[in-house]
Formats: structure tokens, sequence, C-alpha cells
């Protein structure tokens, strides 16, 4: 995890670590949160965490790294997460966030529980004592309105390179300030006539303390608290009080946060000098944000794909959104593999999209039954095959699971082989069907090649082959013949005929937005195909989103959406081993 972002290199089995563990156990050996007590006079947990979406988009993998992030420090220190919406900007926030939201972290396999106490948490639960906090920080002489148009503040506030300029308003009584925020909230201005900044210091070599702005006239609806109020508060200044209200010891962040830092600890510190909260107060810190390769994860570009109909919606399979990771079967255990295995670091680095792809074989390798599917078919006719019969054959459920038992199919005279197992000139190093080869049909006989039929145009319509009936798998006899090659294959009078999709990764430049690249140009027209596939009969019993492997072909999973009983969709979650960068 110590490769940088500036040199563009990436690791793609980087070791787990964690330095926020190493944190935790340090203020647990000290005591640190051992005497706190609730609002009720209960004991609280010596760690508590939050997990903070704003509930303005769906959440991507970077997010799911957080959540595992924070819900598993939790529960490994026996302490609890607290799922909490940071619902302070009305006019980008939809009740159709938050239940995506919800959805998402609960199939990740989390809750917010403590006992039979719940810990979700809006933001909007707050805003009233968010708002005696800042008339709070006007009396005491640590806020003031500012009058100023948004073009004057922005050229006041100075750049790296030059310190900022009081407001003229700066200087403005306490109590002028108290009643023109009172006429705020009282909805008595436009949008943007006034603002309620903290008096901090702008001189500050950190922009981020030069008087920040912390509340703002919206006249907007909101999703939970309707017209009830037309001033909002800012995400920089009411998240840290949130943390302070619901009792965080560690809040963690990303690293885009860090300068922010220095502002979480003022607003804690004055509030907590006005009494509002006990020490110790939270403590944030910052962790690299997940990069991921062959992905983007930034919402306006992810909007962009869905507003353009590069995909199919949030959910599409390709998009690294947890509910399209969820539809393109990615299982909650493997993405808590993946979140393990990357670790936590300090520093930015890029994971290698065959990490996250090799934590989902491992975790479906055991998992998934198996079954045969044949792709891209091509009719086989076994000529000396009895016509109308068929003869039972058998497979394992799992190969490595004998105690889940076998699944059967029959063989009949004409089957489904896939296109590229049958060459009329056999390249060299090529063993399965060409004219005069024998193979072995999986679990079935083996067969000879006798020759293929052509249509007008010369292309293969049909491979003919005699059959040895005392080949068959599992006999006696099967063990006189050696033979090089081994055919998937169904029987075409039984098998299940079904839409299969194969996905694929959406882009073909491992950092397709890095440098200001545009992406788009980066898009792989091969990163979606459906195909019609013949699938052996015991998968017509297949229920939306199981997972089961295609024999040869990877692992896939009946859509959730447009799978129906008996007539299944299949998606490729991922092929059975990493085909890129060979």
């Amino acid at each position: 995890m110590s490769n940088d972002t500036k040199n563009g290199s990436t690791n793609p089995n980087p070791a787990s670590s964690n330095f926020l563990r190493g944190i935790i156990e340090a203020d647990l050996a000290a005591g640190k949160h051992e005497k706190r007590v609730g609002k009720d006079g209960q004991p609280l947990p010596t760690v508590i965490t939050r997990f903070p979406p704003e509930p303005n988009g769906y959440l991507h993998i970077g997010h799911a790294k957080s959540i595992c992030l924070n819900f598993g420090l939790a529960r490994d220190y026996a302490g609890r997460c607290n799922l909490r919406f940071d619902d302070t900007n009305p006019t980008k926030e939809e009740q159709e966030y938050v239940d995506t939201i919800i959805d998402s972290v609960k199939w990740l396999g989390f809750d917010w529980k403590d006992g039979d106490k719940e810990h979700l948490y809006f933001a909007s639960d707050y805003f009233d004592q968010l708002y005696a906090m800042a008339e709070y920080l006007i009396t005491a002489g640590h806020a003031y309105v500012d009058s100023q148009s948004a073009d004057d503040m922005q050229k006041n506030r100075g750049n790296f390179g030059e310190a900022g300029k009081n407001s003229p308003f700066r200087d403005r009584p306490a109590a002028e300030s108290l009643d023109m925020f009172r006429r705020m909230k009282a909805g008595e201005f436009k949008d943007g006539e006034h603002i309620l900044r903290a008096k901090i210091d702008m001189a500050s070599p950190n922009m981020n303390m030069r008087d920040p702005a912390i509340y703002r006239i919206r006249h907007a609806h909101h999703h939970r608290t309707g017209d009830k109020w037309c001033v909002y508060p800012m995400y920089d200044y009411a998240h840290p009080l949130e943390d302070a209200i619901e009792n965080i010891t560690h809040s963690i962040c990303t690293l885009e946060f860090q300068d922010h830092r220095p502002f979480y600890d003022w607003i804690l510190e004055r509030t907590a000098e006005g009494g509002f909260f006990n020490k110790p107060l939270p403590h944030q810190y910052e962790f690299a944000r997940l990069n991921l390769t062959y992905a983007i994860t930034s919402k306006r570009k992810l909007l962009q794909l869905v507003e353009e109909n590069i995909v199919d919606g949030w959910d599409d399979p390709r998009m690294p959104t947890i509910v399209g990771i969820r539809r393109r079967g990615f299982t909650p255990e493997s993405i808590q593999l993946f979140a393990e295995r990357i670790g936590v670091a300090k520093v930015d680095s890029w994971i290698d999209m065959s990490t996250l792809e090799g934590a989902l074989r491992d975790d479906l390798d055991e998992k998934a039954p198996r079954a045969i599917a044949v792709l891209r078919p091509l009719k086989l006719i076994i000529d000396n095959f009895p016509e109308g019969e068929t003869v039972e054959c058998s497979a394992p459920v799992h190969p490595h699971h004998p105690e889940r038992g076998n699944r059967t199919f029959p063989i009949s005279k004409e089957l489904w082989i896939e296109q590229e197992d049958f060459m009329e000139v056999p390249s060299k190093g090529y063993f399965r069907l060409f004219p005069g080869n024998k193979v072995r049909l999986r679990y079935g006989y083996v067969v000879e090649c006798v020759g293929a039929d052509k249509d007008a145009d010369g292309n293969i319509i049909a491979v003919h082959c005699t059959y040895f009936p005392d080949s068959k798998s599992g006999t006696e006899g099967s063990a006189n013949y050696k033979v090089k090659g081994n055919l998937h294959w169904v029987s075409a009078a039984h098998a299940l005929e079904a839409e299969v999709r194969l996905y694929d990764r959406l882009f073909t430049d491992a950092q397709p937005d890095a440098g200001g690249k545009d992406f788009k140009l980066a898009l792989n027209p091969n990163s979606k195909e459906i195909v019609k596939a013949f699938v052996e009969p015991g998968v017509s019993a297949v229920q939306p989103d199981e997972k089961l492997q295609f024999e040869r072909h990877g692992y896939f999973v009946a859509d959730r959406v447009d799978s129906k009983a008996g007539k299944p969709v299949f998606n490729r979650v991922v092929t059975l081993k990493d085909g890129w960068g060979k």
C-alpha cells in the first residue's frame, strides 16, 4: 500500500494493514473512553464509529470500503457503528437515496443495532441543536453574519499565496448578528443575501480556517423536515457536531478531509467551552480512499454514464456502484474479503481490479454449485447413438464437496458443443474435435469425429461423430480410452435456452480519468455481449440472485431483476482466471 498515485504505479497484491487498529488499541489500553455515559446514564461503548453518507446519490465500491472499515472496527472492538445521513443540502437529497443506502449497508452484512436499540440517525434530527449552537457561537464572539456578495467573499478569501481580507461585516456587533441570524431563520431574506461565518483567522495558511461559512439561506423543501427550515448548516460545521452529539470516539474519513481537521477540532473546542459537550471529544482520522483500476468513482461521471445511456442505469452490472456490483453477482463476503486484503493506509495508491476479482473468485469457488453451459452453440450429432434414446450422466454438484451430492442430466443423439471445440483443419496443439480425432464428452462417452456439415457459404453448421458405448465415464470400460480432449456439452433435446450477458470491465484504460483524460474515450466496446446459450436442464430451477459456476466459462448469477423461473437470464460475474494484462 505504499505506492503513490504520483508515479502512476499499481499494486495488485497489497499487504493488508490497518493503522487505525493501532490507534484504537492504544486508546483502549489508556482507558481514554472508559468512563463516558449516555444521556440515559448508561455506560457508552469504548469504541463508537459512524458511516455518514450524504443521501445525494448511489454508493460505490469506495463507500463499500468505508462501510466495511467503520462497521468492521466497531464489530471487532465490541463497539457500535452508527449509520447517519448527513442530509444538510435539501436541493440534492432524496428519500430514494436514503432507501438504497440503507439497503446497501444491510446487504454488505452490517447493521446499526446495539442490543435492542437501532442507531440510525440523520443530521436533520439535530437541526434544532445545531441552530442553538450557532446562536451560542454568535453571542460568544465566534461567529458573525456576513452580508457580502458571493463574489466579494470569494475575492476577499485570498489564495494559497495571499492572505484573505476581513469582511467589512466581521466586527458586526454580536447582538446585530444574532438578530439577523434569527431573521434569516424566519425567512426574511433571499438565498445568498446573508451567510453565517465562523470568526477564526482570515490570514490562516489553511484556507479552511479563513472564516468558513457555517449556515446558509436555502429556501428549499427538505425530504424529512419539509419547509420548517430555510437556513441549513454547512457540512463542515454540522459533521463534527453530529459526531459529538452521538458520542463518536473515532471519526474516520478519507484524506481529502485532512485539511478540514483543524476546523473540526476548532468547532468542537468552542462548543465544548459553551457547555454543549464533555471531553474527551471525538477525533478525526484520515485514510486513503480507494483508487481502483479500470473504474471511476466520481459521482458526476457516474451520473454522466447513466444520463447519456452509456450504461443501463445505476445498477448496470458494469457500474462500480454497490447496486451494480450486487446485480453483477458479487457477494457481501467477497467485498469484505477485498476490504480486508487491501488494508487501510495513509497514502493514496492504486489497487488493481484483479485484487477485487480475486477475492470474488476465492469466495465463489467454495460456494458455487457447478453446471454446464454452452455459450456459442454448435450442433454435434452422434451418428450411431440410438434415435430417441437417452442415457443418464452424473457429475458432482461441487467437486470439492462430495457431501453436496451429484447432479444428473441426459445424453442423446444430438448435443450442443462450443463452436471453438471443432476445427476442420486443426492448429498445432489442438486436441479437441477434428476429423479422425477422439475426445471425451465430459461425464459421458468417448467419441470420434467423422466429418461436418456446411451451409451454402461454407460455414460449419453441424459436426458428426460416432461414440463408443463401453467408454462411459464412471464405468470400467472408460479406463481403456486415453484421449487428450475433454468437451463440455448439453443435450439439444433437453437443454434449457437462456440469455447470458457476458460482462467485462467497463474501461480498457487502467486509469480512465487520470490527468484530466476524457474517460469516455477509454470505454470498452466489449464490456457487454448478450448471447443465446444452452444450459443443462437442472438449471431451470435456479432462483434470481443464485450463483453458480458454468464449468470452463466462469462464475455466473441469475439476474436479480430479469431472471424468471424456467426462463433464466444469467450475468457473468467473473471469469475463472484473470485474462487482463496477459
